[in-house]
């Protein structure tokens, strides 16, 4: 059974039966992203309707660093939270100061660290930034970079600080080839698979809203760039995610 490592159910777009149509795609496992306050409320309240198959995180989005992180700071604690974020820097549309960015990615940073929750870190056109910040802030052990959009290079500067890469529907894309490379090289202990539901469907799904059912169509794409078969992608991201979010443990 897969794990979708990164998904909105709480999102419009993403229809009332996704759970079902998950399990029957073979996907009995999901991470609720928070993006701000309420976003992450809901998350915690999906996550507590289906114990055992629905983690949630906690966090504030790049887009929302502009209305600060006291908001998230209640539901850090809370079940079946497992980890900050998503959180990073985004130089692309910039909906929020890059400086007040930074600042507030170092206190979820930090927040991820005080509680011993993983860091799910989102970046766009800015990885020098990143990486500087998760070096100077002092990152927590467990990190993932979701939706990786780099490349090779970019793929080795997170690993040294032994984060995960999750890979979404981008690597389907046709121009996606560095996304793919940087698949080909991860470790495979490193590995996971997401949709970003309701974001970024694969090909083929692409032009519609996407659903955690198709992390296999993911999953299936990351074993054709590593000529390796799909059963063993599906166990190697399951156990990865297992591991990176500390799934089952007691908090």
């Amino acid at each position: 059974m897969w794990t979708d490592s990164h998904c909105h159910l709480q999102y419009d777009g993403i229809a009332g039966d996704a759970l079902a149509r998950a399990a029957e795609a073979g996907v009995d496992r999901i991470i609720c992203v928070g993006t701000d306050a309420e976003q992450s409320k809901a998350a915690v309240e999906i996550a507590a309707s289906a114990p055992g198959r629905v983690w949630a995180t906690v966090g504030v989005h790049p887009h929302e660093a502009k209305f600060g992180t006291d908001g998230i700071l209640p539901l850090l604690d809370a079940d079946g939270v497992v980890a900050v974020g998503e959180c990073g820097l985004d130089y692309h549309y910039d909906h929020s100061p890059r400086d007040v960015q930074r600042a507030a990615f170092a206190a979820q940073i930090a927040l991820a660290r005080i509680h011993d929750l993983a860091l799910v870190v989102h970046t766009r056109e800015a990885w020098d930034d990143t990486f500087e910040l998760l070096y100077t802030e002092t990152a927590p052990e467990r990190i993932v970079f979701h939706c990786f959009t780099g490349g090779p290079e970019e793929a080795r500067r997170a690993l040294r600080f032994g984060a995960y890469l999750s890979f979404s529907g981008i690597v389907t894309f046709p121009k996606a080839e560095e996304v793919r490379e940087a698949a080909r090289m991860c470790p495979l202990d490193r590995l996971l698979v997401e949709t970003d539901a309701p974001y970024l469907a694969p090909v083929p799904h692409r032009g519609g809203p996407n659903q955690p059912a198709f992390v296999p169509v993911v999953g299936a794409a990351v074993a054709a760039v590593r000529n390796a078969h799909e059963q063993d992608i599906c166990a190697a991201t399951t156990a990865n995610a297992t591991a990176v979010f500390s799934l089952g443990r007691p908090r």
